[in-house]
């Protein structure tokens, strides 16, 4: 049985093939459409908002526009230019570990990751005041948080899905740790 489990494993197996296949599917299609949804909702927000606050679930939670030039929780604000490059690496990192997938709830974790990191750098790079100093939109408010977008939301989902995932003990070609142990003792 073990032997069977980490023959299954092996790169020359086609059902990893077509896991890497559809891994790589899931991570592309999340990752483009978590990026359309957060300019989507950024460019609604800019159309519809302006300087007041709109209750959407009384005072629990509301619409407000802000533009930020900082981190999470406005840290940083006269650092602009060093999140936009570390977004770039991190984009960039987010793509070079895409290729190693084989799992495809670490495809949705990444492919998320990637939306959010990428939907706040394009503010960044493209946005008032100018390209890499841009300000990141931020519309949605819950009381005692900073006000925050869909890039973050993403982002977050996709820090509890790579949390769960190593928690798991899956790594980023579907192969479980414990599996990873066992497998030469099943060669024997």
């Amino acid at each position: 049985m073990q032997a069977a489990r980490g023959a299954s494993l092996s790169s020359s197996d086609p059902g990893t093939k077509s896991a890497r296949v559809s891994s790589r599917l899931i991570f592309a299609v999340a990752a483009l459409v978590g990026l359309t949804i957060d300019q989507v909702s950024k460019a609604w927000a800019l159309a519809n908002l302006g300087d007041q606050s709109r209750p959407v679930i009384g005072d629990w939670f509301t619409l407000y526009l802000t533009f930020n030039p900082g981190a999470a929780f406005s840290t940083g604000t006269r650092f602009t230019v060093v999140f936009t490059a570390l977004a770039i690496i991190a984009v960039g990192v987010i793509l070079f570990l895409s290729r190693r997938l084989g799992s495809r709830l670490w495809a949705l974790g990444l492919g998320l990751l990637l939306a959010g990191v990428a939907g706040n750098l394009t503010d960044r790079i493209f946005r008032d005041p100018a390209p890499f100093r841009g300000h990141v939109i931020d519309f949605l408010r819950v009381p005692n948080f900073p006000v925050f977008n869909v890039a973050d939301i993403f982002i977050n989902v996709a820090a509890a899905v790579i949390i769960l995932q190593s928690i798991r003990g899956v790594s980023l070609d579907g192969t479980r740790h414990d599996e990873d142990r066992s497998a030469p003792e099943a060669g024997e």
